[in-house]
C-alpha cells in the first residue's frame, strides 16, 4: 500500500544501498553528515506499532546492523537513531554516525550549528562510504533473507 501524497512512497528517499521486501536503506545525501541513513519501511504506515511482531523485529534488527556498520568501519563518538515522522508521516528510522567535531555536536542534527569543519574532515568521513554500504548492504541483506514474508493487513 502506498499513498500518492507520501514523498517516501513516490521517491527513492536518498541513495539505495539495498532494499528487502518489505524495506529500503537509502543513504542520505547530505554534504555535512555523509554517514548518514534512513531505513524506510515499505507499506505506508505512520507508526511502527503498525506493524506486525515480526515486522517490528525485523525493523529494528536492520536499524541495528546498521548502527554497527557505523562502529565498525568510522568509529564514530556516538550513532543517533530517530524515528520522528512529523514531516513526513510514514514509517522510517534516520541512523547516523556523530563526531564529536561535527556541525551540531552534540546537538541534534536539525539545531543550530555549533562549529564549522572543514572540508578535509567531512571528506575523511566521506571516503569511508563505498565500505560503509556494502557491510550494510550484505548484513541486512543476509537478515532479509531470514526474515518472515511479508503480512498481509
Amino acid at each position: 500500500m502506498s499513498n500518492q501524497a507520501c514523498s517516501l512512497c513516490l521517491e527513492p528517499g536518498g541513495y539505495l544501498v539495498c532494499e528487502g521486501p518489505q524495506w529500503r536503506i537509502v543513504r542520505v545525501q547530505d554534504s555535512v553528515f555523509p554517514a548518514y541513513y534512513r531505513l524506510i519501511w515499505g507499506r505506508h504506515v505512520s507508526e511502527f506499532s503498525q506493524l506486525s511482531v515480526h515486522e517490528r523485529s525485523l525493523c529494528m534488527s536492520l536499524v541495528v546492523e546498521i548502527e554497527l556498520a557505523l562502529h565498525r568501519v568510522l568509529s564514530p563518538t556516538k550513532v543517533n537513531l530517530a524515528s520522528l515522522g512529523n514531516v513526513v508521516p510514514h514509517l522510517h528510522w534516520h541512523v547516523l554516525a556523530r563526531f564529536e567535531q561535527d556541525t551540531h555536536y552534540p546537538h541534534p542534527i536539525w539545531g543550530q550549528a555549533q562549529r564549522t569543519v572543514s572540508p578535509e574532515l567531512v571528506q575523511h568521513w566521506s571516503a569511508a562510504l563505498p565500505e560503509l554500504d556494502q557491510q550494510i548492504a550484505q548484513s541486512c541483506a543476509a537478515i532479509s533473507s531470514h526474515a518472515p514474508a511479508p503480512s498481509q493487513r
